[in-house]
């Protein structure tokens, strides 16, 4: 018998009300709210509320506060990476962000989507899909990634871009919903 953990990371509907799930989500947010408290000039306690929260975070990565995340541990931020200001990482499935990326302010990057029959959503189902950032992305301020999206290495996502859609590795992308521009 599967538990709806397990049905939720491997992309099948699921219900987030589950007692594991609250208990996950209960215990990341207690983290945040101690991270997102830490004075900005406290590194080492930076880093100490997000190796406690994050499935892993590499080298030198940096993670400006406000964070905001489901459970945390099933967020990987590669070595090098930088996360700007008040981004949220809905991390109801794998969120896998390599290394040498930049993140803008308030960029949102999703896993978590939901039944588009009424009654399935008002019963409570949800279901989420991976997000995969590649090394050398830079997604500009205010984007928003979707569930189920693979950017592609060294690809640039313009600020407040839409991305419904895999990039292909080494474009500048833009808009809503966001279109490959060129190559770079």
């Amino acid at each position: 018998m599967t538990t709806q953990k397990q049905r939720m990371l491997a992309g099948q509907a699921y219900m987030a009300h589950d007692p594991e799930l609250r208990a996950d989500y209960t215990r990341a947010q207690t983290i945040l709210a101690a991270f997102n408290a830490t004075r900005p000039d406290d590194r080492p306690a930076l880093v100490h509320h997000l190796r406690a929260l994050l499935g892993h975070l590499g080298e030198d990565a940096i993670v400006k506060p406000s964070l905001k995340v489901d459970y945390g541990i099933h967020i990987s931020i590669g070595a090098r990476t930088f996360v700007n200001y008040d981004c949220v990482l809905l991390d109801c499935n794998a969120i896998v962000i390599g290394e040498e990326v930049q993140i803008g302010p308030g960029v949102h990057i999703y896993t978590a989507t939901h039944p588009l029959d009424a009654a399935e959503r008002r019963a409570g189902w949800e279901s989420a899909l991976p997000v995969r950032i590649g090394d050398g992305v830079w997604l500009g301020g205010g984007a928003i990634v979707c569930p189920g999206v693979t950017v592609g290495e060294n690809t640039v996502v313009g600020a407040g871009s839409v991305v419904t859609r895999d990039l292909p590795p080494g474009v500048l992308a833009v808009g809503n919903p966001c279109r490959v521009v060129r190559a770079l």
